[in-house]
């Protein structure tokens, strides 16, 4: 099972002082299901700007709530750690949604939700074409997916990150394994359209934020499942990329890259961005070994028409260094955690 963080008794006087008011708890509420922006918590409290402003302001002051930034709008979220995560959860959880004061609030929450989820279908049916025709060259992503599954295994973590997050389709895939999912993406425009898309699956437990894949805007050390989905052709330095994602495993974390084999379509560079015409098995072992990291498996999709398209590979490798556990905790290699 996964440990839980305990609480000094004076940091949680000072929790439940911040906490206990209507107006900050109905926030913590809304949080729990996803981020928000300030105009989004002044529509769905019905709340004027600088109150609420205020109240987010004594909710960071806590530490119970973080703010950043994407581009001009300020996001908040519940704060990262697990010792706050865990508290939340305990409380917000056993509110009655039925309360008319809450129904209401996730009422409005609802249609705000519904605004980000047609911003974000317009910016997709936009670019569909040109996305329908790379997946035209390889297999279906159900089949990748599948195989991820499979190498990742069934048992629960504690922290995933998705480096380049794009639509947030792996924060959903491994939705049920983990307690805390974060996805980083440099375009505004995607991270509209993987909340949108997490909203719509009812992740709440995941977040995405902008951030470049060579300083990614996280701790160091705090994941179990670090994963590059499609990302490493559309960078310069991959290798480097590979080294910065390394440094966010925990001791024994797992690492999971998709990409392409080499290939000749040099359309893809000229029409779609691609920096690398894929990547060979020697080369991505030597990024990974370089990075501190043990590659455990590899798995190849072949294109299956006969027509020149694109063989995806996927890499697993493992975090070297190992957890020094205590006399009264085991450690499993499966999942990275103390058990």
């Amino acid at each position: 099972m996964l440990t839980r963080s305990s609480i000094g008794l004076g940091s949680m006087v000072d929790t439940l002082k911040a906490a206990g008011e209507s107006s900050r708890f109905r926030i913590l509420l809304l949080l729990a299901r996803g981020d928000l922006t300030v105009t989004d918590l002044t529509e769905i409290l019905g709340q004027s700007q600088p109150r609420v402003s205020r109240h987010l302001k004594l909710l960071m002051e806590a530490q119970l709530i973080e703010r950043y930034q994407e581009g001009s709008w300020a996001y908040f979220q519940l704060a990262d750690g697990e010792t706050v995560r865990d508290f939340l959860s305990g409380i917000v959880g056993r509110i009655d949604a039925h309360d008319p004061v809450v129904e209401r609030d996730l009422e409005r929450l609802g249609a705000v939700k519904r605004k980000r989820q047609e911003r974000a279908s317009h910016y997709f049916s936009a670019n569909a074409a040109s996305w329908d025709e790379i997946r035209s060259l390889h297999v279906p992503d159900g089949a990748v997916e599948t195989a991820m599954k499979q190498l990742v295994g069934e048992r629960p973590f504690q922290a995933m990150l998705d480096l380049g997050t794009g639509t947030g389709r792996l924060l959903e895939l491994f939705a049920p394994l983990y307690r805390r999912g974060v996805g980083i993406d440099l375009s505004r425009e995607m991270l509209s359209v993987a909340r949108a898309n997490l909203d719509k699956a009812a992740v709440a437990h995941a977040q995405v934020r902008q951030g470049d894949l060579y300083a990614p805007p996280v701790e160091r050390d705090a994941f179990d499942l670090v994963t590059m989905h499609q990302v490493l052709h559309y960078l310069e330095e991959p290798g480097l990329a590979i080294v910065e994602a390394a440094r966010l495993l925990r001791p024994a974390g797992r690492l999971v890259i998709v990409d392409f084999a080499p290939h000749a379509l040099e359309f893809l560079r000229e029409e779609h961005a691609h920096v690398r015409l894929g990547f060979s098995d020697r080369q991505m072992a030597e990024w990974l070994d370089e990075a501190g990291l043990e590659l455990e498996a590899d798995r190849s999709f072949a294109p299956t028409s006969e027509a020149p398209g694109l063989t995806v590979k996927l890499w697993l490798a493992r975090d070297r260094r190992l957890l020094v556990a205590d006399s009264s905790q085991s450690f499993s290699a499966d999942t990275g955690e103390t058990v």
